[in-house]
């Protein structure tokens, strides 16, 4: 197993933290965008990205093309995207209206719809967007918060899909 990468320190104390190197909690949840309901479980033997996100916000829709990159260059190679939408403000909670955006932003990855923030706690996410990286064994490798690191990003996408 390679070294444990990350450019990002989890929050401690957090009832809901995680930890870099240790398992990574579950995604499940409902509804699902573009998918039928995804695990983790069932996601074993791929690399998965998870970007917590929402629509409403800027620096969420900034990071979508690199992400869509990602899937179309590495899909067949064993890499899935999860979206977790996590609303910010009560508007973005509409289903309707979070499928309305993923038709716009052209987001043809899987979103599961997170309005009470129960994947959200279960990472300790506390920004949008929060992009997490996962490897083949379901353990926890990689994070970064905001846009921007997607040489960085890339690179671990790269190392943890040739593991």
């Amino acid at each position: 197993m390679a070294a444990v990468l990350t450019n990002w320190t989890p929050w401690r104390g957090d009832a809901h933290g995680f930890n870099i190197g240790g398992p990574a909690p579950e995604i499940a949840g409902s509804p699902w965008i573009n998918s039928k309901p995804l695990t983790l479980n069932e996601l074993k033997g791929r690399v998965v990205l998870i970007e917590f996100w929402t629509y409403g916000c800027i620096n969420c829709k900034n990071v979508i093309p690199q992400l869509r990159d990602w899937y179309e260059k590495y899909e067949k190679q064993g890499f899935t995207v999860v979206g977790v939408h996590s609303p910010e403000f009560f508007w973005e909670k509409s289903l309707d209206k979070v499928k309305i955006a993923v038709e716009k932003l052209q987001v043809r990855y899987p979103v599961v719809q997170d309005n009470d923030f129960n994947i959200w706690k279960r990472y300790g996410i506390r920004a949008w967007p929060t992009t997490l990286l996962i490897d083949r064994r379901g353990v926890l490798r990689y994070g970064h918060i905001g846009e921007g690191a997607y040489s960085k990003t890339e690179s671990v996408i790269k190392q943890l899909l040739a593991e």
